[in-house]
């Protein structure tokens, strides 16, 4: 069965395309809706971030505050690693889980959302192809801002921290370009998903 990588800056618009590919058939593994339920309240990672961080990380309804965490790792590389060494584990496990269970469901390839599945290192070398979701910076920091409520400066940090569009896009099998409208992300999509019952 064939391990699809599919990854994008922020706001490029990961989701939309794993939610149509998810439509048309394959098995899809977000590792960021993964990393939100292992850091929401009675998550896993809950009890290891307040003992490694202390509760003032925990909002009141004991969830991971995540604007102060995110405030934190990006001022401080040790806080980001000390981070990573408590969720990436357990991401990784209910990864595993989720991709057993849906390679028995029959579907056709499995589809894994990374964000940061070149930055990281070792996903390149688990994956069969690699999509990216491609849009300009100015139509991502837009995205970002009006969907979470950032400001300007917070989201170009993001952007920043993550690797560029030009590196992303050399390590590419196939781009989705995702500034249009979304009639036009579905027919590319359907396009992509064709291509990819190939493999």
């Amino acid at each position: 069965m064939p391990f699809i990588g599919l990854t994008g800056g922020i706001g490029s618009g990961k989701t939309a395309v794993s939610d149509l590919l998810g439509k048309l058939g394959a098995g899809v593994i977000d590792t960021d809706l993964i990393s939100h339920q292992i850091t929401a309240p009675g998550g896993k990672a809950i009890p290891l971030i307040t003992k490694e961080f202390g509760a003032d990380f925990i909002d009141p309804q004991g969830a991971l505050d995540r604007p102060k965490m995110r405030a934190l790792v990006f001022a401080d590389s040790n806080a980001r690693q000390a981070l990573e060494k408590i969720t990436h584990p357990l991401i990784q496990q209910e990864t595993a889980k989720q991709a057993f269970e849906l390679a028995k469901s029959g579907a056709p390839y499995l589809v894994f959302v990374v964000p940061l599945l070149i930055e990281s290192g070792s996903w390149v070398n688990l994956i069969d192809y690699l999509i990216v979701v491609d849009c300009p910076e100015e139509t991502q920091i837009q995205r970002v801002m009006h969907r979470s409520n950032m400001t300007r400066l917070d989201v170009e940090n993001i952007l920043k921290a993550q690797t560029s569009r030009k590196v992303r896009l050399a390590a590419a099998n196939a781009v989705i370009e995702n500034q249009g409208s979304l009639d036009e992300l579905k027919s590319e999509v359907l396009k992509l998903h064709q291509e990819l019952l190939k493999i």
